[in-house]
């Protein structure tokens, strides 16, 4: 049986989990996940592991924190005045704001803390500084 190399679409069903156990993502049959190898589409410790396997294999991957999201940064973190938004506009803990730095770009940031003088931002990604389990198993390679 071939195993997947650079240029071939895979198709694959998972499940993944955090260290609690918790589950964080799954794609099965009614809802597969295909992308092509070697277009950085996925994580490269994840893709490089699938890169080992064959049609129908199953295989448990871990992946570090460093290896997925990256750690869970301070720099990411922005504390702002309130007055920076509306007074009328309700903020709450979790929401996601697009926000607009000071040189252009954008960036989407999750509200983490919110008073009458302050709002705590955080531009990590949710599962930055999560280790990740995925029981996948590869369904076809095109």
């Amino acid at each position: 049986m071939p195993q997947a190399t650079a240029g071939d679409k895979v198709t694959v069903h998972y499940i993944g989990t955090l260290d609690n156990g918790r589950i964080f993502d799954q794609r099965d049959e009614d809802q597969p996940f295909s992308f092509v190898v070697g277009q950085d589409e996925i994580f490269a410790a994840l893709e490089s592991q699938i890169l080992e396997m064959k049609v129908g294999e199953v295989k448990n991957i871990y992946l570090s924190a460093e290896q997925a999201y990256g750690l869970r940064l301070e720099e990411n973190l922005l504390k702002v005045p309130r007055e920076m938004f509306p007074a009328d506009r309700e903020l709450e803990i979790s929401q996601k704001l697009n926000i607009e730095l000071g040189d252009g770009t954008q960036r989407v940031m999750r509200i983490r803390n919110v008073d009458e003088h302050e709002v705590l931002l955080d531009g990590n990604h949710d599962l930055a500084g999560c280790d990740l389990t995925f029981a996948l198993q590869l369904v076809s390679i095109e």
